[in-house]
């Protein structure tokens, strides 16, 4: 029988995204439910405050794995990480964040051996320095959430479902965004398209917070309609694997900036592949005729791609094949 990797999971005890409190679940499930059901992986968790003394670890660990590559959620002083001899695998959060916040300060001070986030490596490097190693792992979806959904004929089948940030409609940030230019980070930067979107009468737009189906109840948001958007300007989010494994048939936007072909789905598909010249007409030529059996097809077809490739399963099995090559 194959020895599991002895896994040291560190960090901040204050960390909301390990808690079920938090809107966003994907983090806890990945992290907490996918790491330990994980056959190839013996994971302890240490939870701590603004630092850690990583020598209690020498001999007991293989992999140091942080929540994230800088102080925010992790503790700000891992004491002994430079000679501790194990290796550091650190996820990337927000790439674009990094000279915010110099990040980058953080790979020498944690000792960070190899970095993996769900976004294409093409993005990763447009701000990290390419003598870092890095693998996109896709995590994020959990499937038991996903198992039993709403037939696709029971639902809402006249409108669109677009839902998340969307850029800030308010006279403060459009004259911020008239006098300074978008850039990294600003929502209309991030969600330009997904912001046209929820200006078309036959889009039902739900914002992050203002609903009740935050969490894990966002999957019931979804099975209320047939299709819905997954859109973002520059990297693919959660969603892209979210939406199309609660059945839904998927509008996504798929272009050369967002470098979303990585993913898998096939236009026409698996997916509409939707951009910011031909959204509209793709939205129309379904709502001229949503119950013609393609629609269907491409959403069930959308669904197993999702289910079977882009789980927490198969990213923790791909963080697993990380750890092993670096042991």
């Amino acid at each position: 029988m194959q020895k599991k990797i002895r896994v040291a999971f560190i960090y901040k005890k204050s960390n909301i995204f390990l808690t079920l409190k938090h809107f966003d679940t994907a983090y806890y499930h990945f992290f907490i439910d996918a790491l330990k059901r994980n056959p190839r992986i013996d994971v302890t968790y240490f939870p701590s405050d603004n630092e850690f003394d990583t020598n209690i670890l020498k001999g007991k660990f293989d992999i140091i794995l942080l929540y994230e590559n800088w102080n925010y959620n992790v503790p700000d002083k891992l004491i002994g990480i430079d000679n501790i001899g194990i290796p550091v695998i650190a996820r990337c959060g927000d790439f674009h964040a990094t000279k915010r916040y110099d990040i980058i300060s953080y790979h020498e001070k944690y000792n960070i051996d190899y970095y993996f986030g769900f976004s294409h490596p093409d993005y990763f490097y447009k701000f990290y320095p390419k003598k870092f190693n890095y693998k996109t792992i896709i995590f994020g979806l959990e499937k038991s959430l996903y198992e039993n959904i709403q037939p696709f004929e029971n639902r809402i089948k006249n409108k669109i479902l677009n839902s998340g940030a969307i850029a800030h409609a308010n006279i403060s940030h459009k004259l911020k965004s008239r006098f300074k230019k978008p850039t990294h980070g600003d929502s209309i930067f991030e969600y330009k398209l997904r912001t046209m979107c929820t200006k078309l009468p036959y889009v039902d737009y739900t914002p992050t917070l203002n609903h009740d189906y935050v969490g894990d109840k966002y999957t019931i948001l979804l099975q209320k309609y047939q299709a819905a958007i997954a859109a973002t300007t520059n990297f693919p989010t959660i969603k892209y694997w979210e939406i199309p494994a609660a059945g839904c048939l998927t509008f996504m936007e798929i272009t050369k900036t967002n470098n979303g072909d990585y993913l898998g789905y096939i236009d026409g598909e698996s997916a509409i592949f939707i951009n910011e010249d031909n959204y509209k007409e793709k939205f129309e030529e379904y709502l001229r005729n949503p119950d013609l059996p393609k629609w269907k097809e491409i959403a069930e077809r959308g669904r197993k791609h999702a289910m079977d490739n882009l789980n927490n399963d198969i990213a923790t099995n791909s963080l697993a094949d990380l750890m092993e090559k670096l042991l």
